[in-house]
């Protein structure tokens, strides 16, 4: 018989400063059997980094088509293609085609700038590269269990989560997708 999903519950109080956003979500994440929960908490932080009317998981790990999440306007059309990880640049390149908007979020820029170097991409200069620290999506696991609250704060690409009175900070970095 095949493992189901485990379904989280997120309460997270968002203060986007740097974006003017402040949201109260409620978020039911599903993991997949074979996603780590450093993968599902980097899907939960560019959801909230990028929210906005029209935001959405896609079906996830089991739909190679689709973003980790999504954007899409209220006539349906793309509006941002959302990954999460060290996508390939054969999927960037399709990815960047398919949106007006492509976001990745990576803990491992340096694997993703690798793979990309000297491969054809669609416009790679406007896909935006974001890096969370390992250590920092490490501190959220240890603090995060199936149904949790935060209290999130982005300001200055600084990161702050409060989870349960424990403060864990961390940056979010911009990176460049260059050509060479």
């Amino acid at each position: 018989m095949a493992l189901g999903a485990t379904m989280y519950r997120l309460k997270i109080d968002l203060s986007d400063v740097d974006r003017a956003v402040y949201e109260a979500l409620d978020l039911r994440v599903a993991r997949h059997p074979s996603e780590t929960m450093r993968y599902l908490l980097a899907r939960t932080l560019a959801y909230c980094l990028c929210h906005e009317e029209g935001i959405a998981f896609s079906k996830g790990l089991s739909t190679n088509d689709e973003p980790a999440v999504w954007i899409h306007d209220l006539q349906g059309n793309l509006k941002a293609w959302i990954e999460v990880g060290n996508p390939n640049a054969e999927r960037l390149h399709k990815a960047n085609k398919a949106s007006p908007r492509t976001v990745i979020f990576t803990h491992a820029p340096e694997l993703l700038l690798r793979e990309t170097q000297g491969k054809t991409i669609f416009k790679r200069e406007r896909i935006e590269v974001f890096s969370v620290e390992p250590s920092f999506l490490d501190a959220l696991d240890d603090a995060t269990d199936r149904n949790t609250r935060w209290e999130m704060v982005r300001t200055e690409g600084a990161l702050y989560v409060t989870i349960d009175g424990k403060s864990i900070e961390g940056t979010l970095t911009r990176h460049e997708l260059t050509a060479d």
